[in-house]
Order: structure tokens, then C-alpha cells, then sequence
């Protein structure tokens, strides 16, 4: 083998084990978990958390990534002071008893170098049920004000209300509530 072959093979093996998986912290300001769900079969209703924080990691050579979120459930936000202590009441949130609730993923499915749907499991009301969550967007590219790598996402994924001890009023307020994520994160 020629001086030149090796040169190539050494390089394309040191350029391999220098990729590695990258991490990307929430921004707060960007990122909103947010629900809904039918009210009373007259309109869809939606709220959000104002505070949450995590972590995402991702190596775009391996296809693998992972999730890692915490919602703090007394910041939701339904537009109604009066509902939002409704809502964090212990029929529904029990924010008393469970201040937060997480994702954490298990598995990134990747469609070439953007994910495509991510499996974890969702913890709420001390109840931990399998959830996937679709990945609708995804955006890898520098921040042009932080001038810093950054990443954004919008995900979905629908679970039951009676799932995690929330299903007051079913069936009259819907079981089935829609979470939606709009996250961006900045690369550490």
C-alpha cells in the first residue's frame, strides 16, 4: 500500500472518531410546550407552559440523538388567571404534589440528517407512559444573532388525560389532548 493510500485511510478514521454528538440547551425565550384539547364539543382549546428547560443531543453521523425536558407545570397559561388554578388543581395537574412533569426520549428516528419522530417517555402526575413524539420541522443551522450553532423543532404527539390520573369531566372535556413543542436550542 502506497504512502498516500494510508494517509487517506488514517484521515478518514481520525475524522470519524472527531465526530461526536452535540449538545443544545433549550432556550427558554423560544420554547413552549404547549396543549389541547375539545371543550364541551364547542371549541379546541389551547394552553402552554411558560417555563420548561432540557437539554437535546444529537450526533448527525451516528443518527442518534436524545431528549431530555423538564415542564414546570405551575407556569401554564390558559389566558384565564381564575382557570389556571383550575387547571393546576389536584383533579387535573396536582402541581401541589407534582410541580414538573418530563420527557425523556428513548430512541430518535432520523430521515437523513433530520429526525423524524422521537420515542421516550412522558412523566406526569407520577405516572410514566411511552409517548411519540412526530417531529412536523426541523432546523440545523447557525443562529444568526447568537452566532452560535442552534437547532429548532415543532413535535406532536397525543395521549389521554385518564392516562396520567387527569381525565376529570371525560367524557364531556375530551381524554385526548394534543401536545405540541416548538423548542430551540443553542449548542453548548
Amino acid at each position: 500500500m502506497n504512502k498516500l493510500a494510508l494517509i487517506a485511510i488514517a484521515a478518514a478514521f481520525s475524522s470519524a472518531a472527531f465526530a461526536a454528538p452535540e449538545t443544545y440547551v433549550m432556550d427558554n425565550n423560544h420554547t413552549f410546550p404547549s396543549f389541547s384539547y375539545n371543550h364541551l364539543g364547542f371549541s379546541i382549546q389551547t394552553s402552554r407552559f411558560n417555563k420548561s428547560s432540557g437539554k437535546v443531543m444529537m450526533d448527525k453521523t451516528a443518527k442518534t440523538g436524545s431528549v431530555d425536558v423538564t415542564i414546570d407545570m405551575k407556569s401554564v397559561d390558559t389566558g384565564s388567571t381564575l382557570f389556571n388554578e383550575h387547571i393546576q388543581g389536584e383533579d387535573y395537574l396536582d402541581t401541589a404534589k407534582y410541580p414538573t412533569a418530563t420527557f425523556k426520549s428513548t430512541s430518535v428516528k432520523f430521515d437523513g440528517d433530520k429526525p423524524l419522530s422521537i420515542d421516550g417517555n412522558l412523566t406526569m402526575k407520577g405516572v410514566t407512559k411511552p409517548v411519540t413524539l412526530k417531529v412536523t420541522g426541523f432546523q440545523a443551522a447557525p443562529h444568526p444573532m447568537l452566532k452560535k450553532d442552534a437547532i429548532g423543532a415543532n413535535a406532536t404527539a397525543t395521549v389521554k388525560r385518564t392516562d396520567f390520573n387527569a381525565g376529570k369531566n371525560v367524557p364531556y372535556v375530551g381524554d385526548e389532548v394534543t401536545i405540541t413543542i416548538a423548542i430551540e436550542a443553542v449548542k453548548e
